[in-house]
This record gives C-alpha cells, sequence and structure tokens, in this order.
C-alpha cells in the first residue's frame, strides 16, 4: 500500500489519539449516563441537551469557542496556565479535551440506555438482600449494561478518528502532535495529490465499515441472546 511515512505517522496519532480520548470518555461518561438514568428534577433535559449538542452542533462552531476557551484570556486557558500547564491549543492534549466533548454524546447515549434497560427490579431485589448503593452499581449495574460501555466505547473511538472541524480549529496542523489522518487527507487534496488522498481516504472507509459491522453485528447477537432469555 503506497502509504507514505507521513501518512503512517498520522495514523498511529490519530489512533493515540482516539484511544486517549475513549479510555477518558468511559470514566467520565459512565457517572453522566448513570445520573441521567435515575434522575427526575427539572436538570434532566437541560444537562441532556447539553450532552447531545455536538449531534447538531457544526463542528467548527464547537472548535471555534474551545479555542477561545483555552486561549490566553479564556478560562481554561488561565486555569491550565495556573497549574503550570501551559496554553492548550495546538497541542495534543487540547486535541484531546476538545475531542472528549466532542465525542462525548457517542458514548453516554449507548450506556445510558443500556442503564435505563435493566429497570428497578434486579436492584430493588438486590436491596432487599441488603446490597448497599456501590455494591449493586458494581455487581448489577456495570455487567448488565456491558453491551452499552461496549458500543459506546466504539462509537467514541471511531467519532474521534474521523474528526476533522474541531481538530483543525484547536490543533491546526502540526506533523507529530496535531495533524491526523482527516487533515492529512485534506493536505494531499490541497497539493492534488489524489492518489495519496484516495489511499489514506480508503483506509478510513474500510475502518468505518468494520466498526459499523462489528457494532451492528454486537447488537444483533446482544438482542439474540435477551430474545431466547
Amino acid at each position: 500500500m503506497p502509504l507514505s511515512d507521513a501518512d503512517l505517522q498520522t495514523i498511529f496519532l490519530t489512533l493515540r489519539l482516539a484511544l486517549t480520548v475513549t479510555c477518558i470518555l468511559l470514566l467520565v461518561s459512565t457517572p453522566i449516563a448513570w445520573w441521567l438514568t435515575k434522575t427526575k428534577t427539572f436538570w434532566k433535559v437541560p444537562i441532556s441537551a447539553l450532552v447531545a449538542l455536538p449531534l447538531v452542533l457544526p463542528p467548527t462552531v464547537l472548535g471555534f469557542y474551545f479555542l477561545l476557551a483555552m486561549g490566553p484570556q479564556g478560562p481554561i486557558g488561565q486555569l491550565t496556565q495556573f497549574l503550570g500547564i501551559g496554553s492548550l491549543p495546538f497541542t495534543f492534549w487540547g486535541l484531546v479535551v476538545a475531542s472528549i466533548f466532542y465525542s462525548l454524546p457517542f458514548v453516554v447515549q449507548p450506556i445510558q440506555n443500556a442503564m435505563e434497560a435493566i429497570g428497578e427490579e434486579p436492584l430493588e431485589a438486590a436491596a432487599t438482600m441488603g446490597a448497599g448503593p456501590i455494591d449493586r452499581f458494581f455487581t448489577i449495574v456495570l455487567p448488565l449494561a456491558k453491551p452499552g460501555f461496549i458500543t459506546g466505547a466504539i462509537l467514541g473511538f471511531a467519532h474521534t478518528v474521523g474528526e476533522f472541524g474541531v481538530v483543525l480549529m484547536i490543533g491546526g496542523n502540526i506533523p507529530g502532535e496535531t495533524k491526523v489522518v482527516s487533515v492529512q487527507i485534506y493536505d494531499h487534496v490541497e497539493s492534488l495529490q489524489y492518489t495519496q488522498a484516495h489511499w489514506l481516504s480508503a483506509v478510513m472507509v474500510a475502518f468505518a465499515f468494520f466498526v459499523l459491522v462489528v457494532v451492528y453485528s454486537f447488537n444483533r447477537k446482544n438482542v439474540g441472546l435477551r430474545y431466547k432469555g
């Protein structure tokens, strides 16, 4: 496959970014999904809308506001400078922070749906046997919601791999630091290197198709097991 060293570098950087974001998202999304599952307060609707905002918001708009927030005068920028971390825009970790928010609904919603599908009966039965809230969460909720975690992890990983607008606004085009596959394809097209763009795009198409096959196969198997149960 005629992929250049620069193409391979962007692929490895993209996979590193997606893996980092997915691991953090699983930790962040779990309490959010559980709170949205259980709460009946007024705040459930606005918080749900806030989590889902990246689904409808143009990525460049989200990236623009993150650029302002992470800048020297923004709240995130002032916090990171106070902590001695420095400025996040145009760095790998700036991409990580922006990608977490951009991919948040793709992880929270599958986990929330899986948690809601558990219902109250298993938790009430465990409570009658003396299991506390934390015990019930780790021994009942997490195992039964495993399909939602797997689906959320796959979708969060794949969505991060395909980012372009947010990456370009926050990360720019720095080889080895912020230049991911989507930006590399854009560069190939801009420089009329269509053959290189075709090969790299073909890798992305194959990856996206593989991800969807895995998700649909897993969901089909899971539905089949529940039907038999």
